[in-house]
């Protein structure tokens, strides 16, 4: 029943998100445990476009509208639903702030935490470079409208959550999460070079596997492996440290995308993704083993 009741926030959060053409990856707070929490976000990020393009119909103005009723369901639903994550007289150790672990990671960079965050952020923003001009450069190159946009989010959301409903697990219990991160990159950086380099829908039919199958082994193996590099009393601040990093690489994205897609033509910002994404591959290829910092039984 928790996890019924931690995952249900998420499908109406994925719709609304989607719904005005944002993508949300979810956290992963468990090591190990790829699906549920995934698969429910994955969900609604595949079906809130389709809403949103149906929604449209409507009115430029209805999308927006949609998406803020959902977004006041799921508060409605986490108010009443949601249990404290706290147990009633349970003592909490002191935790540092999540402004001192961020610091940290630009402080001592080359720590485990501090490159997987440093992965996790990049690839975050690439990501997010990419799906804040796709409606853009399928409107200009293949004459998409706001109209049906939504399916070609249904088609990415669709191979996204059957790569992390199905192949993610056995994918990683044979490789490996730090193989899988690193497969993940070299996906991502090929999908997104790849896009430009096609003029027909077919063809971009083919390409657009590339960067759902990177994220879902990007994403999830890089939050795993900071979960096993974390000390357990801290894990809550890097992973909350992870997030506040990824959400500046959300608010940056689209800031440098759309500039270049504006100003240098529109293949760039695929390139620049694709570019950041390589650099932040060499951390991924020198990352070691990551070694379990808390003690035996902890």
């Amino acid at each position: 029943r928790r996890v019924r009741q931690l995952v249900g926030p998420d499908v109406p959060i994925g719709v609304a998100l989607a719904g005005i053409g944002v993508g949300s990856i979810s956290l992963m707070l468990i090591s190990n445990f790829y699906t549920m929490p995934d698969f429910a976000t994955t969900l609604g990020v595949m079906i809130g476009p389709v809403v949103g393009s149906l929604a449209a119909h409507w009115g430029r103005a209805a999308p927006g509208f949609v998406a803020a009723g959902l977004c006041l369901a799921n508060v409605i639903f986490a108010w009443r639903f949601l249990p404290e994550s706290r147990r009633a007289g349970e003592h909490a150790p002191p935790r540092k702030p999540v402004w001192h672990a961020a610091w940290q990671v630009f402080r001592s960079p080359g720590t485990p935490v501090a490159r997987l965050i440093w992965i996790y952020a990049v690839g975050m923003l690439a990501f997010t470079c990419l799906t804040s001009v796709l409606p853009l450069f399928l409107g200009a190159e293949y004459g998409v409208t706001e109209k049906t946009i939504g399916y070609f989010f249904l088609y990415v959301g669709a191979l996204s959550l059957v790569m992390r409903s199905i192949f993610l697990g056995p994918i990683v219990d044979r490789i490996g999460e730090a193989w899988a991160m690193r497969i993940g990159c070299a996906c991502l950086i090929v999908g997104l070079l790849l896009y430009p380099a096609t003029s027909s829908l077919w063809g971009l039919a083919l390409i657009i596997p590339f960067v759902p199958i990177g994220t879902a082994l990007l994403f999830p193996s890089t939050t795993a492996l900071m979960s096993h590099a974390a000390h357990k009393p801290e894990l809550g601040t890097v992973m909350g440290s992870a997030q506040t990093f990824a959400g500046i690489a959300r608010v940056v994205a689209p800031i440098l995308a759309t500039r270049a897609f504006q100003d240098w033509g529109h293949d760039w910002p695929f390139y620049m993704a694709a570019a950041t994404v390589a650099l932040v591959s060499i951390l991924a290829f020198r990352l070691g083993p990551v070694a379990d910092p808390n003690p035996t039984g902890a």
